[in-house]
């Protein structure tokens, strides 16, 4: 028996199904990032700038929201910076290809 079965049989039903879950959800968030990935390497340099410049924007209105108010989801401001740091890290690599 591999180890993941002896740890599932030793968990009741319920812990069982909650640890599905949380599979389920982190395979969807990677699901997420590998089409995002994948949907900025096609981009030209001056459209990852222009992108680049556009999230910035809207990573400053949400802290200001956020300042001012609670985000009903304050994940969102992580997941904009991830995105920009990803943009970033692509302009980056394209530009010492060219």
């Amino acid at each position: 028996m591999s180890q993941l079965a002896n740890v599932l049989n030793g968990l009741p039903h319920k812990d069982i199904s909650t640890l599905a879950h949380y599979h389920l959800i982190k395979l969807k968030i990677m699901s997420k990032t590998i089409d995002f990935k994948k949907s900025i390497q096609g981009l030209s340099i001056d459209d990852l700038k222009a992108r680049i410049a556009e999230d910035e924007q809207r990573l400053k209105k949400l802290e200001f929201g956020h300042a001012i108010s609670p985000l009903e989801n304050p994940m969102s401001i992580r997941s904009l910076r991830r995105e920009l740091a990803r943009l970033k890290t692509e302009l980056k690599k394209q530009q010492l290809s060219a």
